[in-house]
């Protein structure tokens, strides 16, 4: 009676607890509902930064965390910032996430943190799985561009950069642009209204005056109070006619529209002040409109757009100006400079040399400056070009200027940094090769057309892949101080490898005579035919007198036999041990056989599958030179061979 009595009370504690719990996950589960539809309002508002709020509020108890997860991570992308999207494409793809933007952009996001193996491995497998025909499109690009990364990694640093802090701000600042003796720039430092689309302030031009030393920038700062406007972007300036000219980008005020109202302005210096900023005829009123850029002469204005009949996001297009001052219908620059992405933040060096920013073409991150020479984007490389967003450059002249970026280590989403020619002159290494093959019983080796050479770093890693030409030839960049190999493979065929490097061929910096320097190696790769049953002699494999232990000389020889059985692992093959004809046939067999034991033995040692190779002692059986006298003859009998006797299909 009394342990009834107690039992009908914690039953009934229990019943009350569970009904808690259901009615604490209901309450979650209707409070994460209406977090995450106050977020897709939002979201469709091109609002993302309250969006991401309201997702990240309704994320631990939602019901779909994937979807969440995706959503947040688009709402960064799209407000450009890819860096801090990647967690969250992981945790989508992570919780079961099917929709496969999620699987391409998270490539994207690896890219933009430096992650390329991981980004590269992605876009391969999208490239597997994807149905997407655009999306499959830029993904194949993206993993061809892949292909020239080592070579942008490993250009000499031509430039030395250093971030401004004593004028960035944790606000973003970028669109330098220098105009007596000021530096005018563009940023979201504020005071004003917050912009819903990233958080930051909308933008608004600053200038402040040079210094002797770029790290003394960041004192007086004034704001072109005649040209911004309250609650819209005025940003990117562009000046021509002496500075009395001037053309910028106003716009995207936070509506629905986005991005789509940005457009081009012109307004000139008159009696000490600003005229009132007049749209230019040239804007498409469906576009994005922006980074205007004179040329010197003030006879040609460079803009990007995202108009219709471009090649992809946005083009870089160019107009000019007739004596009335009158512009020219925007023509597009074309496929050589333009590409399927995005094309922007275009400038005009002293020289007339154009300057872009691309996410398009072959790059560190996601937006990289090219520099155009003659009429081809060239990757600007490292240190200007990382991981991050690198965009906006301006040049004083031919070794100082300005950039934007938004890599890791600055002050805010966007920093300003200043960039000086490097006084050292610079060293790039290429090695160009030849590739060939020999046919069993051929006079000659013949040039191999069409085929891929692989470079691999000393690990053995691959680092790219190069196609010959119709001659046979190939190149490739090549780092300082490295040592690489080049490998190449053909069926029925032993795999050709070549090593090559660069240490201790740097020249000293009296010997170069340019500003840029090539130092080109060469290498001839040769692909032998695997004919079976076919002796080929070890070179310089000796013993001691009376045994058949492994010598360190012996052992560098052997490790060479280790490397084609890698390269070839669908060979098998008898290794063989041959002694001259002193001694007893008996004594000369059995010490034959404990050599070639001995050498099989320290090969499988090395990793070798064991039912690949087979010894065998001949003793004195197969002599090379019958009927031996001089020691040299003697010699030539004592060797080890190899013969393949299995090829595996």
């Amino acid at each position: 009676m009394h342990q009834t009595l107690q039992i009908k009370p914690l039953a009934h504690q229990l019943k009350l607890i569970s009904l808690f719990l259901v009615l604490a996950l209901l309450l979650g589960s209707c409070g994460a509902s209406r977090y995450i539809s106050r977020g897709d309002k939002k979201f469709g508002e091109e609002e993302y930064e309250r969006a991401i709020e309201f997702y990240k509020q309704g994320l631990g108890n939602a019901n779909n965390p994937g979807e969440v997860n995706f959503k947040i991570a688009e709402a960064y992308r799209l407000s450009n910032r890819l860096a801090q999207a990647e967690p969250f494409y992981k945790a989508a793809l992570d919780n079961n996430y099917k929709k496969e933007d999620a699987f391409f952009y998270y490539g994207i996001a690896l890219k933009a943190n430096g992650k390329y193996e991981e980004a590269l491995n992605q876009f391969e497998d999208y490239l597997r799985l994807g149905a997407n025909p655009q999306l499959k499109a830029k993904a194949a690009r993206e993993v061809e561009n892949f292909s020239t990364l080592s070579d942008i990694l490993r250009k000499a640093p031509r430039y030395e950069i250093q971030n401004l802090e004593a004028l960035n701000t944790e606000a973003s600042e970028f669109g330098p642009y220098v105009l007596n003796n000021e530096l005018v720039f563009s940023s979201t430092r504020g005071p004003g209204k917050t912009y819903l689309g990233n958080g930051e302030g909308f933008i608004d031009i600053f200038a402040t005056t040079l210094t002797d030393s770029a790290a003394a920038l960041g004192g007086a700062v004034r704001k072109y109070e005649s040209i911004n406007m309250e609650g819209i972007h005025d940003a990117l300036t562009t000046f021509t006619n002496e500075g009395r000219t001037m053309v910028f980008a106003r716009g995207n005020e936070g509506s629905k529209k986005g991005r789509q109202n940005v457009d081009l302005f012109i307004t000139h210096f008159r009696s000490g002040a600003w005229s009132e900023p007049e749209l230019l005829k040239i804007n498409d009123p469906r576009a994005w409109d922006s980074s205007p850029a004179f040329t010197p002469d003030g006879r040609t204005l460079y803009f990007s757009s995202d108009r219709r009949g471009g090649l992809g996001g946005n083009d870089i297009y160019k107009s000019t100006l007739d004596g009335s001052g009158r512009f020219s219908t925007p023509e597009n620059l074309g496929p050589g400079i333009n590409t399927p992405g995005n094309e922007s933040f275009v400038s005009v060096g002293p020289d007339g040399t154009l300057y872009i920013a691309s996410d398009g073409l072959p790059g560190l991150g996601n937006l990289d400056l090219f520099r155009v020479e003659n009429g081809v984007p060239v990757n600007m490389g490292q240190p200007i070009n990382s991981p991050g967003d690198d965009f906006g450059i301006f040049l004083q002249n031919e070794t100082t200027g300005y950039f934007a970026s938004n890599r890791d280590g600055g002050k805010g989403g966007d920093d300003l940094y200043s960039l000086s020619r490097t006084k050292r002159k610079v060293v790039n290494f290429f090695v160009d090769g030849t590739l060939y093959q020999l046919r069993e019983g051929a006079r000659q080796r013949t040039a191999v057309a069409n085929h891929p050479v692989v470079l691999q770093d000393e690990q053995g890693n691959k680092l790219r892949t190069a196609t010959t030409d119709e001659n046979g030839q190939f190149d490739f960049a090549l780092d300082t101080a490295s040592t690489y190999f080049l490998v190449s493979e053909k069926p029925g065929f032993f795999t050709a490898r070549q090593s090559i490097t660069t240490v201790g061929k740097m020249p000293t910096q009296d010997q170069l005579t340019e500003e840029e320097n090539e130092v080109r190696l060469t290498a001839t790769l040769v692909l032998n035919e695997i004919v079976k049953e076919k002796a080929i002699v070890l070179e310089n494999i000796f013993y001691d007198f009376d045994k058949a232990n492994i010598r360190p000389d012996a052992a560098i020889e052997l490790d060479k036999l280790v490397q084609v059985l890698n390269d070839n692992p669908s060979i098998s093959i008898e290794l063989s041990s041959h002694t001259d004809a002193r001694g007893s046939d008996v004594y000369n067999q059995d010490l034959s056989q404990r050599r070639a034991e001995s050498a099989v033995e320290y090969i499988i040692s090395k990793g070798i599958d064991r039912s690949r190779i087979t010894a065998k002692g001949y003793g004195e059986s197969r002599p090379v030179v019958k009927n031996a006298t001089t020691e040299e003859e003697h010699q030539r009998n004592r060797r080890t061979e190899f013969k393949v006797v299995r090829i595996q299909e």
